[in-house]
């Protein structure tokens, strides 16, 4: 499969594009106005970034406790569900006089359901698909995630100044509502992928197999430390420019489409194994002048080439899907999809404390640093593993 034609043209498909946008367009929205929200009532850096990306920490609890269901549930009821549950926490976060408290135990809640969405959505797709195009269609999803980060960022902060952060925040919960029209009404009825009960003695049984492969394992550090390290440094754009943090996110999601396009669609496949570092290394780069306090067109511009960067996740999860049984595809992409929030969830939480103690500007210097650290030292693993295995046959 190489063209989109032939992408839109796979049945279930566009329901699960639809589904997909309608989701990133919610969670957009709605995470920009919940973080001005919380930072205009608190003016805490580390509050701000954790009601944005914090929630993704709850998803290290549903990883290693609700991961089995992603294929052991029919995808349509869960994917369904699962926005249902998304717009009405969204909703429950305009009650008035809900304490910080009461918003953070709603984002624990929120991100523990959160973890079956990955291993669901991109389990379902890897199914819908042939295995050869199974990076053309992540790459439109993340190419459609780009977009609607684009529209959702600068949609959201006109709606903030327009409607306030709480009006906004409704706004994120009907889109969530449409997306679940969308999996409802757009999905067939398809059986779970494997049979068995969804336990958290089964969620841990295969997370171990999983990870018990080096050659997994070290794609999956890739996936995770370095994307979530520099996602801190994205967690604190509303602090570093409070009233233009929109556009320095809208330029991030403009460089992360063009990465996922050009990985997505150009690169030979003889290319992916050798530019995995390389990208991931970008991604972090630009950032480490931001020690230098750049005035926020300035900052747009570090911004938008280091996210180009993303792409390489799409380049890593091609090669864990070919060291991954099939029917462990969901778990495997939910594992990789948890593991990578998660590790936002820490990048935010590390980034928004070193800013409480220095700066906005100073603390995203920082954790880049460290990002870059990361890269550079599974650098070795990342090759010997794509040089030693290129053209096995996938192990469990």
């Amino acid at each position: 499969m190489r063209t989109y034609r032939e992408l839109f043209r796979t049945p279930e498909f566009r329901p699960l594009f639809l589904t997909s946008t309608f989701q990133v367009a919610g969670q957009t929205v709605s995470g920009l106005a919940l973080g001005t929200l919380l930072y205009t009532a608190t003016g805490s850096p580390l509050l701000s970034s954790l009601a944005m990306f914090g929630p993704s920490l709850a998803q290290l609890i549903g990883a290693t406790t609700l991961l089995s269901a992603a294929d052991r549930l029919p995808p349509r009821t869960a994917l369904a569900g699962l926005l249902l549950a998304f717009s009405l926490g969204t909703a429950a976060q305009t009650l008035p006089g809900l304490p910080v408290a009461g918003s953070f135990a709603l984002l624990l809640i929120l991100g523990i359901l959160a973890s079956l969405g990955g291993g669901v959505r991109y389990g379902l797709l890897s199914e819908i698909l042939p295995r050869d195009g199974y990076l053309l269609g992540r790459s439109v999803l993340n190419m459609s995630s780009g977009i609607m980060q684009i529209g959702g960022f600068a949609l959201g902060g006109l709606l903030v100044t327009l409607l306030s952060a709480r009006g906004t925040l409704l706004v994120g919960a009907a889109l969530y509502l449409a997306g679940a029209v969308a999996a409802r009404l757009g999905f067939g009825r398809r059986p779970a992928r494997a049979a068995g009960r969804p336990s958290p003695a089964e969620t841990w049984r295969t997370n171990s197999r999983l990870w018990s492969s080096p050659a997994r394992r070290a794609v999956y550090l890739g996936l995770w430390v370095p994307n979530g390290l520099v996602v801190g440094c994205e967690s604190l754009f509303v602090p570093y420019a409070p009233r233009e943090a929109g556009l320095l996110f809208a330029c991030g999601a403009v460089g992360m489409l063009a990465g996922d396009t050009v990985v997505g669609r150009c690169l030979p496949r003889s290319w992916r194994t050798a530019l995995a570092v390389p990208m991931l290394a970008l991604l972090a780069s630009p950032y480490l002048l931001f020690v230098l306090h750049p005035a926020v067109p300035f900052a747009a511009g570090l911004v938008m080439p280091a996210s180009f960067g993303f792409g390489a996740s799409l380049l890593l999860q091609e090669r864990l899907m070919e060291r991954t049984p099939e029917e462990l595809s969901g778990h495997a992409l939910g594992l990789h999809s948890s593991g990578m929030l998660a590790m936002q969830g820490v990048g935010a939480a590390l980034a928004g404390a070193v800013a409480e103690r220095t700066s906005p500007a100073t603390a995203m210097a920082l954790v880049a640093a460290l990002s870059l650290t990361v890269t550079l030292s599974l650098a070795s693993a990342l090759r010997s593993r794509s040089e030693q295995q290129a053209g096995t046959p996938r192990k469990a």
